[in-house]
């Protein structure tokens, strides 16, 4: 698989670049809440970026899939479940995130084997 091409990523930049700029319509905008959307969001669309430049990197999955599952969590341990906009922003970043880094883990371990000249070159 070339680079910047697989969709997963691309997935998963879109959740992050949503959940970073929710704090434009998101109301009530309480501290802690847009503080999450933001920095998570920002880290998620960090992470889709460098497995977009480099696909072979499995390690990035599980961080897209883990920023995803922190997103999602947010809302109970962070306190603001009762914030509509904002809990739901998290909730379906989040899922989405985690379903994307998930959903990238074959691609990215094929492209790793293949990279590397499959798992017997080291005994060939």
């Amino acid at each position: 698989m070339k680079r910047w091409t697989r969709w997963q990523d691309w997935v998963a930049v879109a959740a992050g670049l949503y959940a970073a700029l929710a704090s434009i319509w998101t109301t009530p905008r309480t501290g802690g809440s847009i503080s999450v959307l933001i920095v998570l969001g920002i880290l998620m669309i960090a992470a889709g970026v460098w497995s977009l430049a480099a696909p072979g990197l499995v390690s990035m999955e599980w961080i897209i899939a883990v920023i995803g599952a922190l997103l999602f969590i947010s809302p109970w341990v962070l306190a603001y479940a009762g914030n509509m906009g904002a809990a739901w922003t998290s909730w379906i970043c989040g899922g989405v995130g985690v379903i994307a880094g998930l959903w990238a883990l074959a691609p990215a371990e094929k492209m790793h084997h293949a990279s590397h000249g499959g798992p017997r070159a080291a005994h060939a």
